[in-house]
């Protein structure tokens, strides 16, 4: 148990040292994820993961939950947030005032959290807790790294905050918070199993009155907003998918005319279509899409001119 404090309590041990590399680290790390978001680098994202100590706080308000101590990790976990979130703020300026942000993979992947990212992270979650448990199998604590995802959806959240975007801020800041209540979760759960329960209710395994109370309350704030953007995705993925049907209904009689995609974009259906000549009358369209989605909706139709041509074979 002690070694194991050692590992997760910066205020334990050479905490001069201990504190001088974490903050170090983070900020490289943060860095590192911000060059990456902003240049759509996944690769670079990664590396940010890697070396990111993001974790060890967070299995620290883990292990002190279950010993019922007062580590400080969680004031080290929301400071180190702050600063991430700021470091994405500050970098957010070398991008143009009309930048898409969602048009950028890094950032748009990270604003829409739904379930299976909570799912996820609870599995990742308990595999670092036993990593970190068991000097065995502590071999699996890299892979840990890039499967949890913690500095890249703070530099996301200091991005879209720097850009004016709250909603896309919000959204990323969701991830992180989902991601952190399935380490702290998993973590209690693998160290109380573990026999790293305090000495007061060793017996009973599990965390105080109060820990419970909060981990249910955090509980409860993430899994709710998640399981609603889970179920507007997949409403959203049923509407689009009849409305591609609907929109290939309706040009089923125009020779070389064909759906290319339909996707929804700010409460706003686009169907893009491709053609040859004129579309049919667009009122018949709508009429095709009546009781296929809900109403009130607003339908755009993104037409290109001009047609598929079949080119050969090169050589041939």
């Amino acid at each position: 148990m002690d070694e194991l404090t050692q590992d997760l309590v910066l205020a334990s041990g050479d905490t001069t040292s201990k504190r001088s590399a974490f903050w170090t680290m983070l900020t490289l790390a943060a860095i590192i994820a911000g060059g990456g978001v902003l240049t759509d680098s996944t690769a670079t994202v990664i590396g940010a993961m890697i070396i990111a100590p993001l974790s060890t706080p967070i299995m620290g308000i883990a292990l002190g939950s279950v010993l019922r101590r007062r580590t400080g990790s969680a004031t080290v976990v929301f400071l180190a947030g702050l600063l991430v979130v700021a470091l994405g703020m500050l970098m957010s300026l070398v991008l143009p005032s009309d930048y898409d942000l969602l048009s950028n993979s890094q950032i748009a992947s990270r604003t829409s959290p739904d379930l299976m990212d909570l799912v996820a992270a609870l599995a990742t979650g308990l595999a670092g807790a036993v990593a970190l448990a068991r000097r065995d199998v502590a071999s699996v604590l890299p892979g840990v790294a890039i499967a949890i995802s913690l500095v890249p959806p703070l530099v996301v959240v200091g991005v879209c905050l720097g850009k004016l975007s709250g909603w896309l801020a919000l959204g990323a800041l969701a991830l992180f918070v989902s991601n952190l209540f399935a380490l702290v979760f998993a973590g209690m759960v693998v160290f109380a199993a573990l026999g790293y329960a305090g000495d007061a209710d060793k017996a009973a395994g599990r965390p105080t009155g109060r820990t419970s109370a909060a981990m249910a309350l955090l509980f409860a704030v993430v899994f709710l907003p998640l399981a609603a953007n889970t179920m507007a995705t997949l409403l959203l993925n049923a509407w689009t998918g009849r409305a591609k049907d609907a929109a290939q209904e309706w040009l089923a009689d125009e020779p070389g005319a064909s759906v290319t995609s339909v996707d929804a974009n700010s409460r706003t259906l686009h169907i893009h279509v491709r053609a040859p000549g004129r579309l049919p009358p667009v009122q018949s369209l709508l009429e095709e899409l009546e009781g296929r989605i809900p109403q009130g909706i607003p339908i755009v139709v993104d037409e290109t001119r001009g047609q598929r041509i079949d080119a050969g074979k090169v050589g041939g």
